[in-house]
């Protein structure tokens, strides 16, 4: 039997660490994660169907489902601002220099 060692990430960056992610990778699946985080709020706000918001954005109901279980493997941040733009919500970004 293998045995398992549990680890706890505190913070994204600690959990990106863990998983071995790159700096710019962890940013990635941070900004795809908050985008998420919105999409399902804003999903329930308006409460649309999996089916419509997927016509709307032009996507597979199957696809909206999967990314709204977390699913985001091989989904681009662009599909994803596309879904909220469907809901007629806009995206706006922040850049800002992080502490080395």
């Amino acid at each position: 039997m293998r045995k398992v060692k549990l680890v706890v990430a505190n913070t994204p960056e600690s959990l990106a660490e863990t998983l071995g992610l790159s700096r710019a990778e962890a940013q990635e699946w941070q900004f795809q994660h908050e985008l998420l985080a919105r999409l399902k709020v804003a999903i329930k706000r308006e409460g649309i169907t999996h089916a419509a918001l997927a016509a709307q954005a032009q996507t597979s109901r199957t696809r909206v489902t999967a990314i709204l279980n977390g699913n985001l493997e091989h989904v681009s941040s662009d599909l994803l601002i596309r879904l909220l733009g469907a809901l007629g919500y806009r995206v706006r970004a922040r850049v800002s220099k992080t502490a080395a």
